[in-house]
């Protein structure tokens, strides 16, 4: 029987002059365990004339995690922090109460033909630990666990799996694991998932009760946990969850929170520049007029 509740496929999504593929939110799936927000980032090649230029926008309630798989971002924010992140690498940024950030093409590369490819995630907090401070944490990529076996290799980017665990200071459990199939072979991993899960193909396959799931599906597990599964050699996918949100929460454009007050007052403190500025970097993307509010159930069903 397939442990498979949910096949969703990437919807395209733009990002200042960028578009992306869209995992989270979907109308059928609002979250998954803290996962609220999940975009898929190219590959795309830019030219010399082209780069991303996401500039300073605001976040609240929320950490966001970006992870490359190609390309450079120079991240800047109202915290002072300027570094650019490169493949394999994390950059964990904690919005709490308020934190503004943009996302750019290096300087060095912007008059280069280069390529970009990465995943954007958004973790929500949890609500007593929405108004903490912000913060940033960037983790090279050889502190990131890694181990082998004979079929694939294996990267917990966040979280927990078993005995293993990632720098990237989380604020509730969850887990986000790399595998890169050498082998085709039966991966089992339920053990050591917990509360709900999904998985990503990013490239090749993967069987589940004979069914065959491709590249760019994501697949939520219908009894919390994705248990066993046949993955294709040459195949890489990603594997995510967590304990569920225990209460509602509600999102509009960058802002979460469990309150619907927080989130009319950000979105005042914004249209009002009232939130701190990122040295440097002195856009300033507008506040979307016409979205509205959306709401994410705790131990949605």
């Amino acid at each position: 029987m397939s442990n498979v509740g949910l096949i969703l496929e990437e919807k395209a999504a733009d990002i200042g002059n960028f578009l992306v593929g869209r995992l989270l939110p979907f109308r059928q799936k609002r979250h998954v365990g803290p996962f609220v927000f999940i975009d898929h980032m190219g590959p795309t090649k830019l030219k010399d004339y082209q780069n991303l230029d996401v500039g300073p926008h605001p976040h609240i309630g929320l950490s966001t995690l970006t992870y490359l798989f190609e390309g450079a971002i120079m991240h800047r924010d109202s915290l002072g922090t300027e570094l650019e992140i490169k493949p394999g690498a994390v950059n964990w940024m904690t919005a709490g109460k308020g934190v503004v950030h943009s996302e750019r093409t290096p300087e060095y590369l912007r008059t280069t033909d280069k390529t970009l490819h990465g995943l954007q995630i958004w973790v929500a907090l949890p609500k007593e630990l929405e108004n903490m401070e912000p913060s940033f944490t960037h983790v090279d990529a050889e502190k990131l666990p890694t181990w082998s076996d004979d079929n694939a290799d294996y990267r917990l980017i966040a979280g927990q799996f078993g005995e293993h665990k990632s720098a990237v200071p989380v604020y509730s459990p969850m887990y986000l694991i790399e595998i890169k199939a050498k082998n085709t072979f039966n991966v089992s991993l339920g053990k050591d998932l917990f509360g709900e899960s999904a998985l990503y193909v990013l490239e090749g396959s993967i069987k589940d009760a004979g069914e065959i799931y491709g590249t760019k599906q994501l697949l939520v597990a219908k009894d919390a946990k994705l248990c066993e599964f046949e993955i294709e050699a040459g195949s890489t996918v990603y594997i995510f969850g967590g304990e569920e949100l225990p209460e509602e929460h509600f999102i509009f454009w960058n802002f979460v929170s469990s309150s619907r007050e927080t989130i009319e007052k950000a979105k005042e403190d914004w249209v009002n520049h009232r939130f701190p500025k990122v040295p440097g970097d002195d856009d300033y993307v507008p506040m979307p007029q016409a979205q509205k509010n959306s709401r994410i159930k705790g131990n949605e069903k």
